[in-house]
């Protein structure tokens, strides 16, 4: 049987470690000096180092060499014995299955022996976070104070669990990812040893694709091996489940472009193809990440070659910087969020389509009147809308040409601006250029050119009037949804609905003050909004809704004359 590939090519020397340098330095300095602790702790990602390192540390610290500065040598008795599994001083525990007290008990009641061959007596224990807490505690003491002989190297790839009493004990290591370029020439050298023809570009797939791993991608290079003579790219990414990236590419021009089916054909085909959903998503991401470097001015930091580089600037100067943080948030969240396995490409079309929308809402966003903009009061409600959402204007008639700021809160914009301005003027005023005197703040009838309060004028705004409640409250407008909504005079409304439940829901959390606020804006006067329930038998006065003297009587019958009155006086 042969012997897998990460453990032929696994480092036998400190020179062979490659990626963290800062590590080795340390170590081999601890042991030309003669300073080698009792306990140590190596913590990082899977695939980095660790158990390598810590065998070598326990070679080293064995090894029989006369300068302490060439240890371990690989050529000693002890080096060799290491090297074959017999060095009976190493003593490698899986934490994972070994994981009670009494385990530890047991490894305490023998660290007491001497070594029977080396000078020290080497404990690795892997994946230490898995020992339980009592097994911890009753590791506590042997770690502070070992004997003589005895070295401890815990290694773990969640630091995290690993408690403060143990972490104070150790002299901690923290690994870290192993970067691309550093795999990719490890991988070749590999590769040239063990006469396996890949090519280049599937080097970098594969080192991409180990995310920082060593072992991971000589594991990636010893599978692909045996699938053909030669390893192609399109070979790597039909092993590994990856899309290619020129469809990457084609995806980020739909975004572009904002061209929704090009963009959902593109995701098809790649899952179509055998593409691992979740993987076009994170290499989505990856080629996302690298615009949004390329936009902050740092693209140099990038191995690119030039046909790239070329293609990636042109994408990053058609993307705005917010524009890209949010499309990368979107298919970040498709790479990760579990709820939408059941449909594979779900994640994806959803991040898709809120990439093309990006844009849609500030187009829509109207500008604020000039008035609004030189004097700008304290806004009357937390709300306050942003860039991204457009917001209705309120009707007027066809004299009155200035656009109109929010709905709701214009209103009370103009009514602090009336009370901090000595010679104030009106939106209508600021438009026409000419002098107009200021209503005042309390004033509730209609100025001329609005819109009456009748039920016509009330339905023809309905659906603008929904929209602005919408944007300060979605409960609030799916209560208005389930509404009959009448006018009962030229200055009351009247909300009807089917059960109490939905009425006394209106009543809830301001629900009709809002409503209230909304409409009173949109007729610009002080309107009365009322509420009620039970469906009133309109059958046989299809006429009373033209009549809002008959309407109201109709109303008043029905009820008993007791019409829910839920809104209280300013």
């Amino acid at each position: 049987m042969s012997q897998a590939l990460y453990r032929t090519w696994r480092p036998a020397l400190w020179d062979e470690v490659v990626g963290q340098d800062h590590i080795v330095q340390t170590l081999k300095n601890a042991i030309a000096m003669g300073r080698i602790g009792h306990a140590y702790l190596f913590a990082g990602p899977r695939g980095t180092g660790k158990t390598t390192s810590a065998r070598l540390l326990a070679k080293a610290a064995n090894c029989l060499a006369e300068d302490p500065a060439n240890r371990p040598c690989n050529k000693c008795d002890n080096c060799l014995a290491v090297n074959d599994g017999r060095f009976m001083d190493l003593i490698e525990i899986d934490a994972a299955s070994n994981t009670s007290v009494d385990d530890v008990r047991e490894l305490r009641d023998k660290i007491n022996f001497a070594p029977s061959q080396g000078r020290f007596k080497v404990y690795i224990i892997d994946e230490v976070h898995m020992l339980s807490t009592s097994a911890f505690n009753a590791l506590l003491k042997t770690l502070e104070e070992p004997p003589a002989h005895v070295i401890f190297i815990l290694a773990t790839t969640e630091i995290h669990k690993i408690p403060a009493t143990v972490l104070s004990r150790c002299q901690r290591f923290e690994f870290r990812r192993i970067p691309v370029p550093v795999i990719v020439e490890k991988l070749e050298n590999l590769t040239k040893q063990e006469k396996i023809k890949i090519e280049p570009e599937a080097l970098s797939l594969i080192a991409r694709q180990a995310t920082g791993s060593m072992r991971d991608a000589i594991s990636l290079v010893d599978q692909l091996s045996s699938i053909a003579k030669k390893v192609t790219l399109p070979i790597a990414q039909d092993l590994l489940g990856t899309a290619t990236n020129q469809a990457v590419i084609d995806l980020t021009e739909s975004i572009i472009a904002r061209d929704q089916s090009r963009g959902l054909e593109i995701i098809q085909s790649a899952l179509d193809s055998g593409a691992d959903s979740r993987q076009f998503a994170r290499q989505t991401v990856e080629y996302l990440r690298d615009l949004l470097i390329i936009k902050l001015g740092v693209g140099k930091q990038l191995e690119l070659t030039p046909e790239t580089r070329e293609v990636m600037n042109n994408h990053a100067n058609s993307l705005e910087t917010r524009q890209l943080t949010s499309i990368i948030e979107g298919f970040s969240k498709a790479a990760t969020d579990l709820k939408t396995n059941w449909h594979p490409g779900l994640g994806l079309e959803l991040a898709y389509a809120s990439a093309i929308s990006w844009q849609d809402a500030p187009q829509q966003m109207p500008q604020p009147s000039a008035a609004l903009q030189t004097s700008r009061p304290t806004q009357a409600y937390s709300y306050t809308p942003t860039q991204q959402e457009s917001l209705p204007p309120r009707p007027v008639s066809q004299k009155t040409s200035q656009p109109s700021q929010d709905p709701v809160a214009e209103k009370e914009d103009i009514k602090e601006t009336a009370k901090a301005s000595s010679t104030p003027t009106t939106p209508k005023a600021e438009a026409s250029k000419k002098p107009a005197p200021q209503p005042k703040a309390e004033q509730s009838q209609s100025k001329p050119g609005d819109l009456t309060l009748t039920q016509e004028n009330l339905l023809a705004q309905l659906d603008t009037i929904k929209a602005a409640i919408k944007r300060r409250n979605s409960s609030t407008v799916g209560l208005v949804n389930s509404a009959r909504i009448f006018t009962i005079d030229s200055n009351t409304v009247l909300l009807n609905f089917d059960t109490q439940l939905l009425c006394d829901m209106m009543k809830a959390d301001n629900n009709l003050t809002l409503v209230k606020k909304v409409i009173s804006h949109f007729f610009n006067k002080d309107v009365r909004v009322q509420c009620t329930f039970g469906k009133p038998d309109m059958a046989s006065h299809t006429d009373a809704l033209d009549d809002e003297e008959n309407l109201a009587t109709l109303v008043a019958k029905k009820y008993n004359g007791m019409i829910i009155d839920t809104e209280k006086e300013d």
